[in-house]
């Protein structure tokens, strides 16, 4: 019996060509999986494709609720957002599809594992590191790496697939290079290469409009949330990814969540791209907005600090690992409380805020308010204004002494 190789597939020309590519170079008998993490109608046609290209059996896995819920919301909670912009839509899925693709090896008794990523990008370190961490006796194939692959661009295996009897829905000219799921969905390539091209928002948009283009009214939404997890949307109850689904339409209709962002790739260059995310900007503004009623100042600084470690270590694929179970326990334990309502308005593309409560909140009126209250003396502060400048004053102390005048080094 020959060997077996699982291929992660996506259906798009790279992972087509692969197919044939393994069957000669390898005469290996090769599984096809698609891991399925809310691609939507990209997973038309892909079971014939699959076997017409080679492959004796496709696996679409779906994944999405897993995704949602084990992956996407302990980023939200995290607030992990790389470099300021990125929402990890692309990073936080491969963990889990990497998962997936060693589980289907163990039931196929697979010997090997092939990607289709390219060695200029960040998922083939993602994919890679997480089945290491999970199946380091399996073998991995990286195409685009392998000495025996030939094929240098699009045309190359758009005629590689031609020579084989492989009829493709591709063209050579035409399309961005994207990624989607439920979360978002990416777009590289065309005028994007070039930093200085504005991109062409009619030609690339996929899931709502550019904020000139959203309605003329703005629209009031309600989310409520229990410990950090989305639980409703304007009143009704609904699991994660359907809340997700939700704002993703909400969110595209009034243009929020698009980015353009030339972002440093974990191999060391910079790529610039263009990324949709319109339900999980909301979700992650509303989220943000709940906590900052909840956390106290301490919590909250270092849990900010904390959410740029925790969307970097998810950025380079490092999921699998003792320190993002760690980093993942300590955001776990300031969620106990964030439970309340959050209201906000969306209007051509901002996330405008109404209201938030919330039982837990930190909030006392009659504390901030510039009301005189019986729980706070003015007096007080000027104490604790010689304590908390006591060094400061010391100093410039020390500097008259020395017949220093402290205004003339500032």
């Amino acid at each position: 019996m020959k060997e077996k190789v699982i291929l992660a597939y996506s259906g798009g020309l790279d992972t087509t060509a692969i197919i044939p590519w393994l069957k000669e170079n390898f005469d290996y008998e090769v599984i096809c999986v698609c891991v399925d993490c809310g691609q939507g109608e990209e997973l038309d046609g892909l079971e014939e494709r699959a076997k017409s290209c080679g492959a004796s059996k496709l696996y679409i896995e779906n994944v999405t609720d897993e995704f949602c819920d084990d992956y996407i919301v302990p980023c939200v909670q995290a607030g992990a957002v790389y470099e300021n912009k990125y929402l990890l839509g692309t990073s936080m899925a491969r963990p889990l599809i990497a998962k997936k693709l060693v589980e289907i090896a163990r039931k196929e008794n697979a010997t090997a594992i092939c990607h289709g990523a390219t060695g200029k990008g960040n998922d083939q370190i993602r994919f890679e590191l997480g089945i290491k961490a999970l199946a380091p006796d399996l073998k991995i194939i990286a195409a685009w790496r392998n000495e025996k692959w030939t094929m240098d661009s699009r045309e190359s295996e758009i005629e590689y697939c031609k020579q084989h009897g492989i009829h493709l829905p591709f063209s050579a000219d035409s399309s961005y290079s994207r990624d989607r799921n439920i979360w978002h969905i990416s777009h590289e390539g065309l005028e994007l290469e070039d930093p200085a091209n504005e991109p062409n928002y009619d030609h690339l948009l996929v899931l709502g409009v550019t904020p000139e283009k959203a309605p003329d009214q703005g629209e009031y939404v309600t989310m409520t949330f229990e410990a950090g997890v989305p639980k409703s949307v304007n009143g009704e109850k609904m699991k994660v990814s359907d809340i997700i689904r939700k704002l993703n339409e909400l969110g595209g209709k009034h243009g929020i969540g698009i980015i353009d962002i030339v972002e440093n790739r974990v191999v060391g260059m910079k790529s610039r791209g263009v990324y949709e995310t319109p339900g999980g900007t909301i979700l992650m503004e509303a989220h943000n907005q709940l906590e900052e009623l909840i956390l106290d100042r301490d919590t909250y600084a270092f849990k900010k600090e904390m959410g740029g470690k925790f969307a970097s270590l998810v950025y380079e694929g490092k999921w699998f690992s003792p320190l993002r179970e760690a980093e993942q326990a300590f955001v776990e334990s300031t969620q106990k409380y964030v439970t309340g309502e959050v209201k906000f308005k969306l209007y051509k593309g901002n996330i405008i805020k109404a209201g938030t409560t919330s039982p837990y909140s930190l909030y006392n009126e009659s504390i901030a308010s510039f009301t005189t209250g019986d729980l706070y003396d003015h007096h007080d502060a000027e104490g604790f204004i010689n304590l908390f400048g006591l060094s400061t004053k010391v100093r410039a102390m020390k500097q008259q002494e020395q017949g220093i005048d402290p205004l003339s080094l500032n």
